[in-house]
């Protein structure tokens, strides 16, 4: 690439060479969330700086590779200006007259060199490598051939993603499309997830540019808020209001359940704030076994009245008989 064409990866996070680990992981985080593709569907310049996000973060997250990126940085902006890019001093191989422009970046040459010496990017191991910083170019950096040790291969950085879905979709389980890094892929989510499940997708994290082997996605669950069911904890939970009646006298009242309605027999004398349970209508674990729904009573007061209602409600309390904060009377400091 020219000169011109270095590509900073702290600029294009927006961040500064300081730059502490987290500061790179939330400012990745908010640009990957703004120019997402599933955020801009058909905005190919959004997908363009995606992918040039995806690029700034998987070279500076990983500790060896933004090491590597800040002591030879100088040199990426120098491939392709023909042998004067590169220096030749004392004890350094002689590249002069070579073309540099073929290569894209400084890791290809270095992949390219490597794969002369037996080592093929694509192959079970990978490469390290080691240079002299000494002067302006690669000063006796190739004469030692020390520093091409085998290693055991390594995997591509793991990349991690929510995924909303429905009460439903999460209950009875779904496929879903999802898009990564421009790739179409087809996922399941068992039945089951509930919020802050993590579901592995092996092989579709980044590529390791050495080993050329990707590490996992791991998809966390969101589920959208439901009209009725909602989660505290392990349980599942709706709240049921009922009458002031149906609280007094008792009642077989509908519930909801994520099978379909069931009758649920209200005692007479229940209080506001009660939790029932429907054994068997809870959640499904990952064994597929169901838990308990909880179901919390809710005492709702009619907000208008007939005159029959009031003339009724009037009676009922002139004639009370119990007093529920007779046992008030006896308190103080």
């Amino acid at each position: 690439m020219a000169a011109t064409d270095f590509k900073d990866y702290y600029a294009t996070l927006g961040i500064n060479k300081g730059a502490t680990a987290d500061d790179i992981k939330q400012a990745y985080r908010k640009l990957a969330r703004k120019y997402h593709p599933d955020v801009n569907p058909g905005d190919k310049v959004a997908e363009a700086k995606f992918k040039e996000v995806n690029e700034a973060y998987e070279v500076l997250s990983d500790p060896d590779k933004r090491r590597k990126y800040d002591q030879f940085g100088q040199y990426w902006n120098r491939v392709g200006t023909g042998a004067g890019g590169w220096s030749s001093g004392a004890g350094a191989t002689d590249f002069s007259g070579f073309d540099f422009s073929q290569y894209g970046s400084f890791d290809e040459f270095i992949n390219e060199l490597l794969g002369r010496f037996g080592g093929a990017p694509g192959g079970a191991r990978t490469y390290s490598y080691r240079t002299s910083t000494g002067g302006s170019g690669f000063n006796g950096g190739f004469n030692d051939y020390s520093g091409f040790g085998n290693t055991e291969a390594a995997v591509g950085q793991d990349l991690e993603s929510k995924i909303v879905l429905s009460f439903s979709e999460a209950f009875h389980g779904v496929q879903k499309r999802i898009n990564v890094n421009g790739e179409i892929i087809t996922v399941r989510i068992p039945a089951g997830a509930k919020p802050g499940s993590r579901i592995r997708i092996k092989g579709k994290g980044q590529m390791n540019p050495y080993s050329r082997q990707r590490g996992d996605l791991y998809l966390v669950v969101e589920i959208q808020p439901h009209n009725f069911f909602q989660f505290e904890g392990e349980n599942l939970v709706g709240e049921l209001p009922i009458t002031p009646d149906e609280a007094v006298l008792g009642a077989s009242v509908e519930v909801p359940t994520p099978d379909g309605s069931v009758t649920m027999n209200i005692p007479a004398g229940i209080r506001s704030g009660q939790v029932m349970r429907l054994r068997g209508k809870g959640w499904r674990n990952p064994k597929g076994d169901r838990g308990d729904q909880l179901v919390r009573i809710v005492i709702v007061p009619p907000k208008t009245l007939t005159s029959t209602e009031r003339e009724y409600y009037e009676k009922i309390r002139a004639s009370r008989s119990s007093d529920p904060r007779s046992h008030l009377k006896q308190v103080k400091l």
